[in-house]
């Protein structure tokens, strides 16, 4: 009892012993975090705009989102360097600052060439501000209310996405797409502002000697190998530049892993993985991920498509399964403190490969309303089990290897979210190229070749949520090999330790 009161009040103060408000903090660090991921919601929504105002093609304007993904991806391993040399304040206020500086640029851009620049500066803020506030959030709060605190980090997560196609289907009717970079920048500057009095230094500062050999195969490796991903969905699988970039980018990784493991402090400590709850949640954790993306890419492609509904009225279809797990992160995050992770996961799960087997036969009369409620319930399962996994990751960690921890789940989800949206844009095109008409049936009977190019794209995406069905039963079978066998008393011990010794 005297060690939980102990901690309880250490949490409230900073490295220098100086209390801090943490509810301010908190609000300090969503704030950044909600306007990070609305700026990548609203500009996927404005994509067609975009292309249209430059006059380029979808494979260009595609680079808006594949440079952003690269600069992130290349951030996050970095990130746990900057965290143990810069303070966690003036980070935190680097991040939005370099995010604001990108986001004004993105405004005021009058080229396809400045529009990118501004958006690989955005994506090293962006990159900086995922895995910092994760480890913020779980140094402050002690292991048996990290769910919770996760939870609202989650709902900051979800609700952003929720509101984004919406908000930015409204902007782009009224004015253009360069308004909803606009919108962004009074949010950062007053995140900004509130950052400079209520973020505090939480994070203890190592001073760790910089190895730029890890750098550079961090950055070459995980570039390397997400911009193969990226690639594969648009150029197939058998294209070499695609195979190539893959290949560098493993076999790069693979050096940066045995570089990593062979140093006495390492730039990302891979023994993280020494933990078999750690590995098991995070391995679990990214697979779901892409069963995510499945629902993400294919529902508004079938809705606009298929049925030829608006942009608009696809964004409000999803708004309410976004705005359900949003809450849902809250509740799961509750639950988690109490009942552990595979008592959310498991049922989670379930909900989810049931939910998402009914989208296995989409055709031409599907209703919007089932589409809408079968959405919701797929949101609903994955909250229940996303959040828990991550939180259960980090609490098999001693308090030194948060950082670490954080960065490389972070890694795992960029790294599984550009393989899984490859694979499922080369399943869904390869499935509906096979049975698309002859294109010789547009000189007798267009009407007909057109039902045929539908019903063709129609067995793409039945086929895509064949796979994204499989994946999510592939989750559920490892989900039961799942242990809270490491209860909260066991990890406050551990750290309390740590910080004695």
């Amino acid at each position: 009892m005297k060690e939980r009161v102990l901690e309880e009040k250490c949490v409230n103060k900073d490295i220098h012993g100086k209390e801090y408000n943490r509810m301010l903090l908190i609000i300090a660090m969503m704030i950044g975090s909600f306007v990070s991921i609305l700026n990548q919601t609203v500009l996927s929504t404005a994509l067609p705009q975009i292309m249209e105002f430059f006059n380029i093609t979808a494979s260009t304007g595609q680079w808006l989102t594949t440079a952003f993904m690269l600069v992130n991806a290349i951030m996050i391993p970095l990130t746990v360097l900057l965290l143990e040399k810069i303070s966690t304040k003036k980070l935190f206020m680097f991040s939005m600052f370099m995010f604001g500086i990108g986001t004004i640029i993105c405004a005021l851009s009058s080229s396809f060439e400045v529009l990118l620049i501004g958006r690989i500066i955005q994506a090293v803020g962006a990159g900086i501000t995922a895995p910092l506030i994760s480890t913020v959030l779980l140094l402050i709060f002690p292991p048996e209310k990290r769910g919770s605190a996760m939870g609202l980090y989650g709902l900051v997560v979800c609700f952003a996405p929720a509101i984004g196609p919406t908000l930015a289907g409204l902007i782009i009717d009224k004015w253009n797409w360069h308004y909803l970079f606009y919108m962004l920048i009074p949010i950062i500057v007053l995140d900004i502002i509130f950052t400079a009095f209520f973020m505090k230094d939480v994070i203890p500062l190592k001073n760790p000697k910089i190895d730029f050999l890890s750098i550079i195969l961090s950055t070459v490796g995980f570039g390397a190998m997400l911009f193969g991903f990226s690639s594969a969905g648009n150029k197939g699988w058998t294209d070499i530049g695609v195979i190539g970039t893959i290949i560098i980018g493993i076999v790069v990784i693979a050096l940066f892993v045995w570089r990593q493991l062979a140093m006495e402090t390492p730039m990302l400590e891979m023994r993280v993985f020494k933990s078999k709850i750690f590995t098991m949640t995070t391995i679990i954790g990214s697979i779901l991920s892409i069963v995510s993306i499945g629902a993400g890419i294919m529902v508004p492609i079938f809705l606009q498509s298929i049925l030829g509904k608006s942009a608009f009225t696809s964004g409000l279809v999803l708004l309410p399964g976004a705005l359900i797990m949003a809450v849902m992160m809250l509740i799961s995050g509750r639950l988690f403190d109490k009942h552990g992770v595979k008592k959310l996961a498991i049922p989670g799960i379930i909900l989810l490969v049931i939910a998402t087997l009914p989208f296995v036969n989409l055709n031409r009369n599907t209703s919007i309303m089932s589409i809408t409620a079968l959405y919701a319930i797929r949101y609903v399962g994955i909250a229940l089990a996303i959040m828990p996994l991550q939180t259960a990751a980090m609490n098999a960690l001693p308090n030194k290897l948060l950082a670490h921890g954080s960065a490389v789940v972070n890694t795992a989800k960029q790294v599984s979210g550009a393989l899984g949206t490859a694979i499922l844009i080369t399943v869904m095109s390869n499935v509906s190229a096979s049975n698309a008409p002859n294109k010789a049936l547009t000189k007798t009977n267009m009407e007909l070749y057109k039902s045929g190019m539908l019903d063709a794209a129609l067995k793409g995406m039945n086929t895509t949520f064949m796979v994204v069905t499989g994946i999510a039963v592939l989750c559920l079978v490892i989900s039961f090999f799942l242990s809270d066998k490491k209860r909260n008393s066991d990890i406050i011990k551990n750290n309390t330790e740590e910080q004695v010794a």
